[in-house]
């Protein structure tokens, strides 16, 4: 068998699959890349036993078909710095030796059995299938992933959760100090149903897939795993079993006050202050009066305090109220857009914050708990 690809094409989607190969596997088998060639494409898959993914590449010649698997240390060190060229496989009968070949040179590989990788079945019987564009997915994705928890006890809360309703999809993320939820109106289901999505494949998905690629994703699950088709590839991946808390009883309703302030401006100066709050609590306490909010924070322990006043529009009652610092600023740099509304309502419920202005056909939310300040 013979194959020619371009190096750069391969470099990038071995690049990519490598993110699934766990550091340490139980079987040697499962660090290594299994190609397989046929109708003109070559198919690269990396699996860890609980999520497996796939992308095509086309070829430039293909001259048979076969498949053998490479480890994917020696490959990535191969391909590592090679300058974009085409690269020429040649595979013995027996699919067991590798040259690979480029311009002024050449590598040798041993190739090991490609019938002993194994394979995550496709889902099959009852199933609901979604679909939302690869644009939409990534973006909320990327917005979303930051709010996930690491919890031992609750393992629901460590991914993602698509909420599918008959009016909107809601993508939600929460640690119980902050959540992230995401409605899409143009993504609706005749029947509701839900899954959790790990951070892993999540984290997968969105290292595929472009922020600006309108091509549909067709996502189907049952209740135990998902399979995922996006541009060139596909993923299968095992989703946490459990039942997630009712978000939507988290999100206050009325929240009167509204602080609209430049995003940019307020992550700066919380920046700046934050260095002076306590390690331990990041305690940042925010006074709100007319068309100000001024910032302080203060380590006793060591004596140090930071007060600064940001500049907003703002006509609600005077208030003070106490937030972790660095969730604000973790929730602040995963919006988008140069302008935030802050909805509050008094000190002891959670803060509202949304882009000021909203992506087409989304609505775009996150909250952050307050913290119990002193006067």
């Amino acid at each position: 068998m013979r194959f020619t690809l371009s190096s750069s094409t391969l470099g990038s989607k071995l690049g990519t699959l490598a993110k699934v190969i766990n550091s340490k596997n139980s079987l040697s088998i499962l660090d290594c890349f299994l190609f397989e060639v046929g109708n003109g494409v070559l198919t690269l898959t990396t699996s860890d036993n609980s999520n497996m993914m796939n992308c095509l590449i086309p070829l430039y010649e293909c001259e048979g078909e076969g498949k053998f698997c490479l480890t994917s240390r020696f490959i990535l060190n191969a391909m590592k710095d090679l300058p974009e060229q085409p690269l020429t496989f040649e595979v013995d009968q027996d699919m067991n030796n590798i040259r690979i070949q480029y311009q002024g040179g050449a590598f040798k590989l041993a190739a090991q059995n490609a019938d002993e990788y194994p394979r995550m079945r496709m889902l099959e019987g009852n199933y609901t299938e979604t679909s939302l564009t690869a644009g939409a997915l990534a973006a909320n994705i990327q917005r979303t992933l930051f709010a996930t928890a690491n919890d031992e006890l609750r393992i629901v809360m460590n991914g993602i959760f698509f909420d599918l309703r008959e009016d909107s999809m809601n993508i939600v993320a929460s640690d119980g100090h902050k959540m992230v939820r995401n409605m899409i109106m143009t993504s609706k289901t005749e029947s509701c149903a839900s899954f959790i999505l790990p951070k892993k494949p999540a984290a997968l998905l969105r290292s595929v897939l472009s922020l600006d690629d309108e091509t549909p994703v067709s996502i189907k699950f049952d209740t135990n795993n998902a399979e995922i088709h996006f541009p060139d590839g596909m993923m299968l991946c095992r989703l946490i079993e459990g039942r997630y808390p009712n978000y939507a009883s988290v999100i206050p309703n009325d929240n009167p006050n509204l602080v609209s302030i430049d995003r940019k401006g307020l992550l700066n100066a919380l920046r700046r202050v934050l260095h002076f709050a306590s390690e331990s609590t990041q305690l940042i306490k925010i006074r709100m009066t007319q068309n100000n909010m001024e910032l302080n924070a203060q380590d006793i322990d060591f004596s140090t305090e930071a007060r600064e006043d940001v500049v907003c529009e703002y006509g609600g009652v005077p208030m003070t109220i106490g937030f972790k610092g660095s969730v604000l600023i973790d929730i602040l740099n995963n919006l988008s857009g140069d302008e935030v509304v802050i909805e509050l309502g008094d000190p002891s419920r959670a803060g509202v914050i949304r882009p000021a202005e909203q992506p087409e056909g989304e609505d775009v939310l996150m909250l952050i708990m307050p913290m119990l300040i002193s006067e």
